[in-house]
């Protein structure tokens, strides 16, 4: 029989308060200032609910992208139900946001700018530090999505202005079910549910221990190896770029050549079904996707790739694959194979 290992409530609480310090370090906030949650789209939904109903004395206006994750858009679809005002910035071609165009859309009652850090589909990595200083210069608060991000790039809130940051651990090797929100401390925000008064009273619920230590595990790993990390995989991202375009010249590369998420590679293949790409990789096991994870399934283009005015021949033809720790460069070549060997076959049928 093995050992039998009993925890009680003093050292549950220990590894609880030591996660949030884990978590705080990793994006140089403060462990009070984070508050532990269920995954990355609550984070954002008591980002954007929290903030709007604790500050409606204030303003009603809220400033967010046309590409931001379904938990940011549902949530601003809410709270435009609620009375509040909500303006959608129009992203370039590469999926970025126009500083001007943010400025110009400034009110006097505008309480929140809420853009994420980079795009899930696309890759693309928004001007975060200069976000900051805009929101920072008008005394706007601002949240940024960065549930792709943490992980993937080194963040300072200190150094970007930003008073709320969601997060979800599963992104960065952590366990599923497990998020956390960044709360600059004197930030006023209401709780989103109602019960205990766990979290300081601002999220109710009993706290996912395991899920906690797991999540303040990972993020410190993930800090810690993220030079290397990040090399590798761009050396496999260059890879499967050159490898697509020398033998597939049509395929359009989506989101910024340059500034994306090191692991995030987005094709279209014009005038081919991206579900049925899917499949056949699939078939090969290869898992990808046509856009993002939490939509597959879909079968409507890529409401981001049509925000960067993509054509529906190749919004329809996209392919999103997104590289991790355990992938190898053999990987990237049967992928590129097997991509290159389906769309042929596919072109050959029409």
């Amino acid at each position: 029989m093995p050992p039998l290992y009993i925890i009680n409530g003093r050292e549950a609480k220990r590894a609880l308060e030591h996660a949030r310090k884990q978590v705080a370090t990793a994006i140089n906030g403060e462990q009070k200032e984070i508050y532990f949650t269920a995954c990355g789209s609550e984070s954002d939904n008591l980002a954007l609910k929290g903030v709007s109903y604790a500050n409606r004395q204030k303003g009603n206006h809220i400033i967010t992208t046309k590409i931001e994750h379904p938990a940011i858009l549902q949530a601003c679809q809410t709270l435009e139900q609620q009375g509040y005002e909500i303006t959608y910035l129009n992203v370039d071609e590469n999926g970025i946001i126009s500083l001007q165009e943010l400025e110009n859309a400034i009110k006097p009652t505008t309480i929140l700018i809420s853009v994420m850090f980079a795009n899930n589909e696309i890759g693309s990595i928004q001007p975060i530090e200069e976000i900051g200083k805009i929101a920072r210069k008008h005394t706007i608060l601002f949240h940024t999505d960065s549930v792709q991000a943490v992980g993937n790039i080194k963040i300072d809130v200190e150094k970007c202005n930003i008073d709320l940051l969601s997060m979800s651990a599963h992104k960065f090797y952590g366990p599923k079910g497990v998020g956390a929100l960044y709360v600059r401390e004197g930030v006023l925000f209401e709780r989103i549910q109602d019960g205990g008064h766990q979290e300081k009273n601002k999220r109710a619920g009993t706290e996912n221990v395991a899920g906690i230590v797991g999540i303040g595990k990972a993020i410190e790993l993930a800090t810690q190896n993220l030079e290397q990390y990040c090399k590798r995989l761009g050396e496999l991202k260059q890879q499967y770029i050159n490898g697509i375009k020398e033998r597939i010249p049509e395929a359009k590369l989506n989101g910024h050549p340059e500034k994306r998420l090191v692991g995030n590679i987005n094709f279209s293949f014009p005038n081919i079904d991206g579900q049925e790409l899917l499949l056949a990789l699939d078939r090969k096991g290869i898992c990808v996707s046509t856009g993002s994870a939490c939509s597959s399934g879909l079968l409507n283009p890529s409401h981001v790739l049509l925000a960067i005015g993509l054509p529906r021949e190749y919004a329809q033809g996209a392919l999103r694959v997104s590289l991790g720790e355990e992938n190898t460069k053999e990987d990237v070549q049967y992928l590129i194979d097997n991509v290159v060997e389906i769309v042929e076959q596919m072109k050959s049928m029409q």
